[in-house]
């Protein structure tokens, strides 16, 4: 996937590494009436995001929100821009909340790239959390496993599920922050939400929900034989 792309009715994918940069995440964007983005990439490619918002008709001016799936510096690196240029709400896991304000534990040693901390305005709580946004109620889940507050997003739009799980590919190593026995448990509750289209976070877009679910299956066997092979 080599450009920006209307992906189902209100999602569209406007970053990644053959998109925006080399070093982005897939970066998304929900519009609900009001902009909602997931992840920001690794700072290198702002005003291409915005250029890739203008693309498709939206002003950037509405965005309301952006939701990080996790601390890692390739999906939080132009949340300081996006917040100083357009007020939006900041919105992280309490677990991986600190990283994003300090710049500890980001990452961003690895990539050679400088990190702006940026404020967390909502830190979410617990295993599930709910937020309304003009037509769509999106979803959020703790997803501990590739970091200690990684959280995927689900949303119902026109009659399908679609689901922001990002990094369900990892890494899980401890040094990135992972757990594989957690990303077990996580992968399985992703696998749980029967998904009709899966949004990852660098491989772009699967679907239908067969293709999805044995996509996410696929990495539980790989780390079930991880971690079968350390006992």
């Amino acid at each position: 996937m080599n450009q920006a792309m209307r992906v189902w009715h209100d999602v569209y994918i406007i970053g990644g590494s053959e998109i925006s940069h080399p070093y982005d995440c897939c970066v998304y964007l929900i519009d609900a009436g009001e902009l909602i983005l997931i992840d920001t990439g690794a700072g290198q490619s702002f005003n291409r995001l915005v250029d890739n918002i203008h693309a498709f008709g939206l002003a950037p001016e509405r965005l309301n929100s952006i939701i990080v799936t996790h601390r890692h510096i390739d999906h939080i690196g132009a949340l300081a821009e996006f917040k100083n240029k357009y007020g939006v709400k900041v919105i992280a896991h309490e677990l991986d909340a600190p990283a994003i304000e300090s710049g500890n534990g980001t990452g961003a040693d690895a990539y050679g790239v400088d990190y702006q901390p940026c404020p967390v305005d909502v830190k979410i709580e617990g295993a599930e959390h709910n937020l309304h946004y003009g037509r769509h109620d999106l979803k959020l889940i703790h997803i501990p496993g590739h970091t200690p507050g990684s959280i995927a997003v689900y949303v119902e739009i026109t009659g399908k599920r679609v689901l922001f799980g990002q990094d369900i590919h990892g890494p899980y190593e401890s040094e990135w922050g992972g757990d594989p026995k957690q990303a077990i448990t996580s992968l399985e509750k992703l696998v749980d939400l029967k998904a009709d289209m899966l949004c990852e976070g660098h491989f772009g877009i699967y679907q239908p929900g067969d293709r999805v679910k044995r996509y996410i299956e696929s990495y539980i066997y790989n780390l079930e034989q991880q971690t079968a092979k350390k006992h």
